[in-house]
């Protein structure tokens, strides 16, 4: 049974321009793991890539009915498996989470659909 959708859409420009302004933005979104994950990519690659997941995390809050603030961006992680899929590893939800991230040149787009078992 679905117990929460969320979605949330980020302009990589205004990203970047966070990225560029303050650095420590990066730790505030990113867990240890994902960061390891940001670190190894070029510099557009990092823009889409945060953005894909500060979107992600967003659509979370947003599912979960609770809004940033209850809960931490960190609180959620999103890696990836070996074929490249976005998948949610850590997150406040009990059930099953189930993520999926697009990107654009100007946009990242994540949706987000909590299940419960």
């Amino acid at each position: 049974m679905i117990a929460g959708i969320g979605v949330d859409i980020v302009e990589l420009k205004r990203m970047k321009e966070v990225i560029e302004k303050n650095e420590k933005f990066i730790d505030r979104v990113l867990t240890t793991e994902e960061r390891n994950l940001f670190d190894q990519l070029g510099e557009k690659r990092q823009v889409e890539f945060l953005g894909g997941r500060f979107a992600c995390k967003e659509a979370f809050s947003k599912a979960y009915g609770t809004g940033i603030g209850k809960v931490k961006l960190t609180d959620v992680e999103v890696l990836r498996e070996e074929n490249g899929r976005p998948i949610v590893t850590k997150s406040p939800f009990e059930g099953k989470v189930h993520v999926s991230i697009s990107h654009t040149e100007i946009m990242a787009i994540a949706q987000i659909i909590l299940e419960n078992d």
